[in-house]
């Protein structure tokens, strides 16, 4: 679940892991974007947008949406665990300080300045060298797979990005379909590679093992991939497929 289609690299990340699996996509353009709303008005678009997806048999549901993990997974877990395990998103802040030198995250304004991203930056970079930055309008962009607003919010997030990062966080789902886009961005000559930092693939792992399914990518099997627009039964948007990782969901399993 997401409030748009930045879920789309975690669904494929457990596509990848498990071709078996049945998929159910909740999304909510009815309501997005989540992050200019209050926290009290997240958490209800969130529990709605879980809710239709409980409602088709999920046996585990990602919270494919840094901002409504910020603000609502107390409320979701409050809700639906333990029948329905719970997994959250948030920006992967320890494994890109592990690494040392400069780090930058990029996030939605709701999620930059956080007391939940504060927590994270004290809890597991402590020291290291961290610089927030505020990407306005660029999650709506990649939402609308609008590419003159892509290039422009990237373009404006890189200028305020210090030239000597040597690792990017990605703290918003959606900038995982432009991850490369935002390397060539920020990527300085003469400097070593950007080393970028997403969660899909962390996600998709966490949610298998709590139900305890194990990785099997060799499967084949005859899958589902049901999408669901503020609740209602439709196909993937026409934005979706824009992006390498819807047309690999489309392509792996149709949506029926």
């Amino acid at each position: 679940m997401d409030s748009g289609i930045g879920l789309l690299p975690a669904a494929a990340a457990v596509r990848r892991l498990r071709p078996d699996a049945d998929l159910v996509l909740s999304w909510d353009p009815d309501g997005m974007p989540w992050g200019p709303r209050t926290p009290d008005d997240i958490t209800r678009r969130a529990l709605d947008v879980a809710e239709a997806a409980a409602a088709h048999g999920a046996e585990v549901l990602i919270v494919a949406c840094n901002t409504a993990s910020v603000h609502s997974l107390p409320e979701l877990r409050a809700r639906f665990e333990p029948d329905l395990p719970i997994i959250g998103t948030v920006p992967a802040i320890k494994p890109a300080a592990a690494g040392g030198g400069h780090v930058a995250i990029w996030a939605t304004p709701a999620t930059t300045g956080s007391a939940y991203q504060r927590n994270l930056i004290e809890q597991f970079a402590a020291g290291a060298h961290v610089t927030e930055v505020a990407c306005p309008g660029l999650a709506d962009a990649v939402h609308h797979a609008d590419d003159a607003a892509i290039d422009a919010a990237i373009a404006s997030a890189a200028a305020r990005t210090p030239e000597d990062v040597t690792t990017l966080v990605l703290g918003c789902t959606n900038y995982e379909l432009v991850g490369e886009r935002i390397r060539a961005a920020v990527e300085r000559p003469g400097r070593p590679p950007l080393v970028l930092h997403g969660s899909a693939d962390a996600v998709a792992a966490q949610a298998l093992r709590r139900i305890g399914a194990e990785p099997a990518p060799a499967a084949v099997a005859d899958t589902t991939l049901t999408v669901l627009l503020s609740g209602r039964e439709a196909t993937l948007p026409d934005t979706a497929l824009s992006y390498e990782e819807g047309r690999f969901l489309q392509a792996v399993s149709p949506v029926r």
